[in-house]
């Protein structure tokens, strides 16, 4: 419905600071890009929404990083690891010595892992903003270059001012602004659903485990499912549990279910996403406690603050990654990370089927520094799930993991720029690369910053 529109006055807004690099979002990419910034020599701000940073690995309780191996080598390395560790060794002797040697599908402590990144950008020289939304951004008169962004908060309304931007929002809100072109969800607008994920404590995992061994169920607990399923004790759609991530024997993280038809650029749609999620995990709470022995008397800690959303708007960049380059497991001259995840793509309604498309062992494809940069503007970069990339290799990138190694590559690439007066595309590459490398990212068996060919897949 619309209701019209009002003339909003003129009116001066304070300048409530000025820094080298500009950072919103304050999730994986955010953190990572924030941190290499702040290190590269670059005063360096992060703005972020909620109270904490984390995105959805706190926001929404994503139970897990998701896996940080090629299922031979870590391929994820660089700050993205490091802080991965980092927790591990923030949390309880019981959990690091389980997981001390794991680097796939490592479980997260949500309160642990917001301390762990505040301490990290703190220690790092970033000034973090909370509690702030942007609303606007400003540009210079030909509309390439972003001069600042209009942010409110508890404090009012201001403008911050930058040389360079790193848009970490996950949805691209910050090009959007800018009048970036892009793309969203499949060819009729369809998204992949949002999950509520949340927090269970008093479960006996012990007793569960003994189920499993006892029936041949899976982890996921397929057959469970399906028969809760079949009896109506649960709604039609996933037929499996995508993730018990066991914090201790007491404690586990769900992810499990779906929410369908949210836009996650659209409040009204993260509302209705919120209020239907919760009550998603009411009816999945009932299940647990009825069909799955250790859990009859599961108690809920904490659902997520919003659905965990997974695809709304892909960017126009210099370069669009496709399926074909995934499959092929292509290098590119201006690679900037390596991707193993498989394509995951989530089924859009209910009866909807899943998408997966696996890699072999030890096989990665290149991520070009080029799906970073989006067009027509000089002086923004773009990392995260909201990167230049088709549909279907969006279903792999957009995962915490990938999106520290996109971030990380930002925040260094800005400082290059800094450095040399220049914009998003002037930097050297190889020295870009030759940074990275320097900072522990792996880019490759035998990598050569700026070689025109790289063996394709990099196997192992």
């Amino acid at each position: 419905m619309n209701y019209g529109h009002i003339t909003v006055p003129q009116a001066e807004v304070p300048v409530s600071r000025e820094v080298d690099v500009l950072v919103i979002g304050g999730g994986a990419a955010g953190i990572a890009a924030a941190i290499s910034a702040a290190e590269g020599g670059a005063s360096t701000m992060i703005v972020e929404q909620r109270g904490y940073l984390g995105g959805m690995g706190t926001v929404a309780l994503v139970p897990a990083f998701c896996p940080y191996t090629d299922k031979v080598k870590p391929i994820i390395r660089g700050l993205g690891l490091k802080l991965m560790e980092r927790m591990k060794q923030a949390c309880d002797p019981g959990y690091q010595e389980e997981y001390r040697e794991q680097l796939d599908w490592v479980p997260i402590d949500p309160e642990v892992l917001k301390r762990v990144y505040d301490n990290a950008v703190l220690e790092s020289g970033v000034t973090p903003l909370f509690h702030t939304f942007v609303y606007d951004v400003v540009r210079s008169p030909d509309g390439q270059t972003i001069e600042g962004v209009m942010i409110v908060n508890k404090s009012g309304r201001s403008f911050i001012r930058c040389r360079y931007i790193i848009d970490c929002t996950g949805d691209g809100d910050i090009a959007a602004l800018s009048g970036v072109p892009f793309q969203k969800g499949g060819g009729d607008g369809e998204l992949q659903p949002g999950s509520m994920c949340y927090l269970l404590a008093n479960v006996d995992r012990p007793r569960f485990s003994r189920f499993l061994a006892e029936t041949g169920d899976t982890g996921q607990l397929h057959r469970t499912v399906e028969q809760a399923i079949l009896e109506g004790a649960l709604p039609e759609g996933r037929k499996s549990i995508s993730g018990l991530a066991w914090v201790s024997d007491q404690l586990v993280g769900v992810n499990f279910g779906h929410v369908f038809g949210v836009d996650g650029t659209k409040a009204e749609d993260l509302t209705r996403g919120a209020i239907e999620g919760r009550r998603t995990v009411l009816r999945q709470l009932e299940f647990f406690r009825k069909y799955v022995p250790g859990f009859e008397q599961a108690h809920l800690v904490a659902s997520g603050e919003q659905l965990g959303i997974r695809e709304t708007r892909r960017i126009q960049g210099d370069y669009t990654l496709t399926v074909d380059d995934f499959v092929a497991a292509r290098s590119f001259p201006d690679d900037i990370a390596r991707n193993a995840y498989y394509i995951d793509i989530h089924l859009a309604t209910s009866k909807s089927d899943m998408t997966f498309n696996h890699l072999p062992p030890g096989v990665s494809h290149g991520v070009p520094y080029r799906v970073m940069l989006p067009v027509g503007i000089r002086n923004l970069w773009v990392a995260g799930r909201s990167v230049s990339s088709d549909r279907a290799v969006q279903g792999s990138l957009r995962v915490m993991p990938n999106c520290f190694s996109m971030g990380q590559a930002c925040g260094t690439a800005a400082t290059l720029a800094l450095r040399d007066g220049t914009d998003s595309r002037s930097i050297s590459i190889p020295e870009l690369q030759q940074r990275l490398l320097e900072q522990d990212v792996w880019l490759g068996e035998n990598f050569v910053p700026g070689a025109a060919e790289q063996d394709a897949g990099q196997a192992q």
